[in-house]
């Protein structure tokens, strides 16, 4: 039992030999905080803020050839609008966002699924999705964050784009378009994620939480985890990092910051998120924690550091909580892998009967 603890103690603080690119740390932090940073000078930070959310799908850019990967950024752009329009359309009805919610990871589980989404898989189209249902409800101005968002994603393809020519790209294998064919399992899985995504925020609604789109945010960031094990250790790395990242972050808004050092702070914090992510998830959530304060709490850096801290710790320990239950039943009970062996001799029994009337 102590070997066993000491093992998982060594796990949890032990950074991982990944050898990951400086400069691709570096693409990626000047893609996300090169808009917040003309947002800054153009004295129009908000929106440059919403053009750095944009810019995130810049972490979707997979290891094959230029072409691919532009497909890739556009596709993940196009997915981020759509996650952002239907959060913003939800905000019309007070009941409606955790649907609302629940159907863009729906359908988002499933593309990435399908298509083998390398990580972070769904989780950047859940935070697209929960930052426009906390902004307030202004139909006019939809289409400019839409745009906004839009711009934020093309920077980043254009950048990739440049990158990739700089960097030979176009010498690596030809990529294999892969998919996963298992239709219901991805389905079943999708349908269980988004109703635990969808079902935390209508429950942190319910109880009235100051801000309660970190619930949903944590209980994504949980269940991106691909066995028990990493449920696991994502909990813990998630309320441990986010213990620290609090702090760094009401260290931030305590000084009252301006535009300015924001924007390069974005920059700063998504570098050290990038050399972080592979090596360990808890050390990177230190530091993704204040760069998602930031982001979320744009129009209001007058914020009270100990309402910050005390807000948002439970907020997200609220959510990861959530976010373990649902792995636990995901990974440890058999009824979702049951209910896929009926769903496909059901498909089975069809096919049969439709070929012997043929």
């Amino acid at each position: 039992m102590l070997s066993k603890a000491r093992r998982l103690f060594k796990d949890l603080f032990t950074l991982n030999d990944v050898k990951r690119p400086w400069h691709l740390s570096f693409i990626a932090a000047l893609c996300v905080g090169l808009p917040a940073i003309i947002g800054a000078a153009l004295e129009q930070f908000p929106q440059g803020m919403l053009a750095s959310l944009g810019a995130m799908v810049v972490l979707y850019m997979p290891n094959t050839r230029t072409a691919h990967r532009i497909v890739t950024l556009s596709l993940c752009s196009f997915g981020f609008i759509f996650c952002f329009m239907v959060g913003s359309l939800s905000t019309f009805v007070s009941w409606l966002p955790p649907f609302a919610l629940s159907l863009a990871m729906f359908l988002v589980v499933i593309m990435s699924r399908y298509y083998l989404l390398p990580p972070p898989g769904s989780f950047f189209f859940v935070l697209v999705t929960t930052i426009s249902i906390a902004m307030p409800f202004d139909l006019p101005s939809l289409p400019t964050n839409i745009g906004l968002l839009a711009i934020g994603g093309m920077t980043s393809c254009v950048a990739c784009f440049v990158y990739s020519l700089l960097t030979g790209a176009n010498t690596l294998p030809k990529t294999e378009i892969k998919l996963d064919a298992r239709v219901n399992a991805i389905v079943l899985e999708a349908l269980f994620v988004s109703v635990f995504v969808g079902g935390s925020y209508g429950i942190a609604l319910a109880l009235q939480m100051n801000n309660p789109y970190w619930v949903p945010i944590s209980c994504a960031a949980i269940l991106q985890g691909a066995t028990f094990r990493q449920v696991w250790h994502r909990k813990i790395h998630r309320i441990m990092g986010t213990l620290v990242g609090m702090l760094l972050a009401s260290a931030i808004f305590f000084f009252h910051p301006n535009a300015w050092v924001l924007a390069f702070l974005i920059l700063i914090l998504q570098f050290a998120i990038e050399m972080l992510i592979a090596k360990n998830y808890g050390y990177a959530v230190i530091f993704i924690t204040p760069l998602t304060v930031i982001m979320a709490e744009v129009t209001n850096t007058q914020v009270s550091p100990a309402l910050l801290l005390e807000y948002r710790i439970f907020d997200i320990v609220f959510g990861s909580i959530i976010g373990f239950v649902g792995g636990t039943i995901f990974h440890k009970t058999q009824w979702l892998t049951s209910l896929e062996k009926k769903m496909d001799e059901r498909k089975s029994l069809s096919l049969l009967l439709s070929r012997k009337k043929d």
